[in-house]
């Protein structure tokens, strides 16, 4: 990056950035409901399922529902100002996203976050604010639509002298691939990645909120702790 960072936190965003998930919530609350989602799991927004509401109600309802970790905020303006960037790797859809974040923070979020996620596109010719007018553009053709690790590969392959601290923060299954590429892992406590890391042996820390990621990043920064000293001390 271009302000060579010592640091860069990728990080997942629902039920990570979000308290709940946003995706989750729609089909719950506009689609086929909470017990249909949970047979079909990760297909319940594949394309021959057919939910799609209109578009802005999606955001509107989401914008009405959706709450923000309590202490992402301060993680935020403690990244910009020390100059960490900040990478979402979401499997969820930009335009969501964005909307989310500018509502939570009151503003478009800086030039230090980005966002590397799914795009919304017309469907049949259709507006994507009309009844089935809207489609996903997965980020690529991986098994969860977004290999988040493709994003952090290049970082992870840097010779020792030029590689930052690359740390990751998520809650399920689609942020192993990811996970795998970084010094430490934030997993979620009671969530599937801590499941998932424990069966691997992978190493990581646990999270109830971002106040303990926020502590933590900011003692690896200042050259208190290391990544591996953390995912020791959380064995």
């Amino acid at each position: 990056m271009a302000t060579q960072p010592k640091l860069i936190f990728f990080t997942d965003f629902d039920g990570t950035i979000t308290v709940d998930d946003s995706n989750d919530f729609m089909i719950d609350n506009l689609g086929f409901g909470r017990e249909r989602r949970q047979q079909l799991n990760e297909k319940v927004l594949d394309e021959t399922l057919g939910f799609r509401p209109p578009y802005d109600e999606c955001i509107a309802t989401l914008l009405k529902n959706m709450k923000l970790d309590p202490y992402f905020e301060k993680f935020y303006y403690w990244a910009r100002d020390n100059n960490v960037p900040i990478v979402i790797l979401s499997s969820g859809m930009k335009p969501i996203i964005s909307a989310l974040l500018e509502k939570f923070l009151g503003h478009k979020p800086g030039n230090h976050l980005h966002i590397v996620c799914n795009e919304v596109v017309p469907r049949d010719g259709k507006d994507i604010n009309s009844e089935g007018g809207w489609q996903i553009q997965y980020h690529d053709e991986s098994h969860f639509g977004h290999d988040k690790s493709i994003e952090i590969k290049p970082y992870a392959a840097l010779p020792d002298s030029e590689r930052p601290v690359l740390l990751y923060a998520g809650d399920g299954v689609s942020d192993l691939s990811a996970a795998a590429e970084t010094n430490l892992l934030f997993a979620k406590a009671g969530k599937d990645l801590v499941t998932f890391c424990e069966r691997r042996g992978m190493p990581y820390t646990t999270f109830q909120d971002w106040s303990t990621i926020l502590s933590t990043t900011q003692d690896i920064l200042a050259g208190k702790v290391s990544p591996a000293d953390v995912a020791t001390n959380s064995a």
